[in-house]
């Protein structure tokens, strides 16, 4: 995954000239911007130290924090559907359970940790550990593209390690973490296709046939896109919610190409995307996840005894107009739709909520947390009573920002026309907005786990206009320097204090109580 960008990383780098010695033209100079920074090798130093940081902090104690051995929270559910898959080779079959709700690919890799250090905590937790690590290294990468700064890059690394939600997530036996990682992953390809595609333009103007015809040029085959059609496909594998990801990227990229062919000077720059691009990115982006999602099923589609593999045959269920599909498509469409079904009817009971539930409204600045472990008898805190607990929390030196840092990404989408924030945002909303659909539905913070990769880019955004240019002076440059250090510790700080809560060490009553700093956080 840390290896998404490269080949587009030394496209960019070209980008200045467009293969030749010549002064780039304007319209050249508009498509191309600012390039890469030079700083390369630098830059995957950083990367890489970050990384290793972040992997050590997601995988010490790794095993730390269960029931007596036994997972905790909704890793009650994921754990066991993992260990048949791993006994039947890659497929659920308990029936009597029937609570197999979602796609397989997130338990697939729950059980190849299994499969590697046994049915133990770090055997279950270890690659969402990885899945975790992971989105260090992209986001580092993805920010230094965002930014063309190392240093920028290298602060959001700093950032991604110290959010809580990340990092407990990155150490839980359960969906969400894998989520984030696709759908950063297919954000981190549909940013190397917008400058992959302006280079390709840039070269149609230098070669001076950008307008043989009205439309533009056909662009050829896009990788990056079909990489975010993959990565996409891989979060369709995990949960449904791929599906809101799927309309958001898609526009994405579409404004994208009109906007590159506006500035390559194409004449009807609108007609010309709808004609040339549209439809690849519709079998890229649309096609090519549906095609990954079966594919997801693999072991399913191979089985007899698999939850509902028969359930056409064995329900008698009429073909009706899908009567041309084979039985076993017909099967998991059936499947899929009682699936649909339980989530549509999984309504917050009206007098007896979940006293951990929370509503979408809250989840931006983290205003209800989630308790996942919680145990009152543990020793080891130098005092005779102590307290063992895991919540999920997002650091507030991050989270409390997140409508200042929402308002202000849209105010300069929409009057600056900046690129950046559109994106950042288009990845943020696609994650958050769906959950408006139907309140009644039960709703939990961890939800919000793929928003916060989303929320480090934008405050790193934030962050290097407060750093601001070394073009401004060296006073301006260092007071935002001092700014940015500042907080940056204050974010390190921060999560340094929510440490016990967010790993289970054992602490007395009395610091417990201290880490509650909200009520809605009891």
């Amino acid at each position: 995954m840390t290896a998404l960008l490269t080949r587009a990383d030394d496209e960019s780098a070209r980008s200045g000239s467009v293969g030749t010695l010549q002064p780039p033209t304007d319209r050249e100079a508009a498509l191309l911007g600012r390039g890469m920074p030079t700083d390369r090798l630098r830059g995957w130093i950083v990367t890489l130290v970050l990384t290793a940081i972040g992997a050590v902090v997601r995988l010490q104690n790794l095993g730390l924090a269960t029931d007596k051995g036994t997972p905790v929270f909704d890793e009650k559910h994921y754990v066991p559907q993992a260990a048949q898959m791993l006994r039947n080779g890659g497929y659920e079959d308990n029936a009597g359970y029937e609570l197999i709700v979602h796609p397989p690919l997130a338990k697939d890799f729950i059980a190849f940790g299994e499969w590697l250090f046994g049915h133990n905590a770090w055997g279950w937790r270890i690659m969402a550990a990885v899945a975790g690590t992971i989105i260090v290294a992209l986001t580092v990468r993805i920010a230094r593209r965002l930014t063309r700064s190392t240093l920028l890059g290298g602060i959001a690394g700093v950032l991604v390690i110290c959010d809580g939600v990340l990092h407990l997530q990155s150490r839980m036996g359960m969906l969400d973490i894998f989520i984030a990682l696709f759908v950063l992953a297919a954000f981190a390809c549909v940013l190397a296709d917008r400058d992959q595609v302006r280079q390709r333009l840039a070269v149609a103007v230098r070669g001076g046939w950008i307008d043989e015809s009205q439309w533009g040029p056909k662009l050829g085959f896009r990788w990056w896109r079909f990489g975010t059609g993959l990565m996409i496909g891989l979060t369709f594998g995990v949960k449904w919610s791929a599906l809101y990801y799927i309309a958001g990227y898609g526009l994405l990229t579409v404004f994208f190409d009109v906007a590159a062919r506006r500035a390559a000077g194409v004449q009807r720059p609108w007609l010309g995307t709808i004609r040339r691009d549209v439809l690849p990115a519709l079998w890229a982006i649309v096609v090519v996840p549906l095609l990954m999602y079966l594919a997801s099923y693999w072991a399913w589609f191979a089985s007899e005894t698999a939850t509902d593999r028969h359930y056409t045959e064995i329900k008698n269920v009429a073909s009706g107009m899908f009567g041309w599909l084979p039985p076993a498509l017909r099967s998991l469409g059936d499947y899929t739709a009682n699936v649909l079904h339980f989530h549509e009817t999984l309504l917050t009971p009206k007098n007896n909520p979940h006293p951990w539930e929370s509503k979408p409204w809250t989840w931006p600045m983290g205003l209800r947390p989630m308790l996942y472990y919680y145990d009152g008898s543990v020793t080891g805190c130098g005092e005779s009573r102590c307290i063992g607990a895991t919540m999920l929390i997002g650091t507030p030196a991050m989270w409390w920002l997140a409508g200042p840092v929402l308002g202000w990404g849209l105010w300069r989408s929409i009057f600056r026309a900046d690129w950046r924030y559109a994106a950042v945002l288009a990845g943020y909303f696609a994650g958050y907005l769906p959950w408006f659909t139907n309140i009644d539905r039960q709703m939990y913070f961890f939800y919000a786990t793929p928003l916060a990769p989303f929320l480090v880019l934008g405050l790193v955004l934030v962050l290097g206009q407060i750093l601001g240019s070394a073009r401004r002076g060296f006073e301006r440059r260092g007071t935002g320097l001092l700014v940015v250090a500042l907080y940056t510790g204050l974010v390190v700080a921060n999560f340094a204090w929510l440490w016990p809560i967010l790993n289970g060490i054992p602490i007395t009553d009395g610091h417990w109580q201290a880490e509650m700093w909200l009520p809605s956080w009891r």
